[in-house]
């Protein structure tokens, strides 16, 4: 059963065509209206948004009942683009087109593997949940944050070479058809695109307390070394003459696509897309550098403040 069975023809008064072989149905033109009109909240990432915002405000909720202050700006990057960035591209109509069109599908990747998954990590949960937690849980998530299987991925290397490879590994062999095939895979996908996402962020913004963790100027040149690998996945799309997901796209018999034209967008919105994406998080982490910087110079400055009130007291003394 094809994904686009779930578009409705009616929303739009346009109406379906049969596909070839009585195999489900062309859905109509892909246009912006759709986008908020096809949504769709009855699968399981609309409920684990809903727990996870749940927790997450609970958190939050404890923290002032105690009299603690949390930064509102974590709480708004958390539920606005983070998981409301999930939301937007697999609970509206661009889930309703994800198997329908590749560009929509680059679209669906950019936002859950390089834009989430930055504001999810700035939103720092964990620490949420070591400030909240009672002392047993507390214990846990620490002995889980600090364990071998945590340490080996949040490497910044190991995680590096995840968020690129497996871009090329989808795309280039038979995988990403099968996904299309069978739906189980496609949202699989989904959460895969995420976990790479925040593997690979969440080390470089270094809010939560992650073993490991580089020194800014080592963090920054590993966003720069980032950037060569969107323009040549999205131009190599852009230029490559075998269409992506193997016959699955002509299969449709879109009227109002050209598949191989849509390729093009979508290598298009992969390369400019990853290209701001990068320099925006590489413009973060040196905003990051510099607040360090500034708070490293007031701590030192505090410390010499003590050893000249120190020896003056001494000299008095004396």
């Amino acid at each position: 059963m094809l994904h686009v069975d779930q578009i409705s023809a009616a929303t739009s008064g346009a109406a379906a065509t049969p596909l070839a072989g009585g195999g489900g149905t062309v859905p109509p033109p892909f246009t912006v209206t759709r986008v908020f009109t096809e949504v769709e909240l009855n699968n399981w990432l609309a409920l684990g948004l809903v727990v996870a915002a749940g927790l997450y405000l609970y958190g939050v909720y404890r923290l002032r009942l105690r009299g603690d202050r949390w930064p509102v700006v974590r709480t708004v990057c958390f539920l606005g683009p983070g998981l409301g960035g999930i939301a937007a591209v697999t609970l509206s109509g661009l889930g309703a087109y994800d198997t329908t069109l590749l560009s929509v599908h680059m679209i669906q990747h950019m936002v859950l593997s390089m834009v989430s998954p930055i504001f999810l990590a700035l939103g720092a949960p964990v620490t949420l949940a070591l400030r909240t937690l009672p002392v047993r849980p507390r214990k846990r998530l620490l002995a889980i944050v600090h364990s071998r299987v945590a340490r080996v991925y949040s490497f910044p290397l190991v995680a590096f070479a995840i968020f690129v490879v497996n871009p090329f590994a989808l795309y280039f062999s038979g995988l990403y058809e099968y996904t299309l095939q069978h739906e189980w895979a496609h949202e699989l996908v989904h959460a895969h695109f995420i976990a790479t996402g925040c593997v690979f962020f969440w080390p470089l913004l270094g809010l939560d307390p992650l073993p490991g963790r580089w020194p800014y100027p080592a963090r920054a040149l590993l966003m720069v070394l980032s950037v060569p690998f969107h323009t040549v996945l999205g131009l190599t799309i852009m230029q490559s003459t075998t269409l992506l997901g193997g016959d699955w796209y002509p299969s449709l018999h879109l009227s109002w696509s050209d598949p191989q034209n849509d390729q093009v967008v979508a290598g298009g919105v992969l390369w400019a897309g990853g290209e701001f994406v990068s320099v925006t998080m590489l413009a973060v982490l040196v905003v990051q550098w510099i607040k360090q910087s500034e708070r490293e110079a007031r701590r030192l400055d505090r410390e010499l403040d003590r050893q000249e009130a120190r020896e003056r007291a001494a000299q008095a003394a004396g």
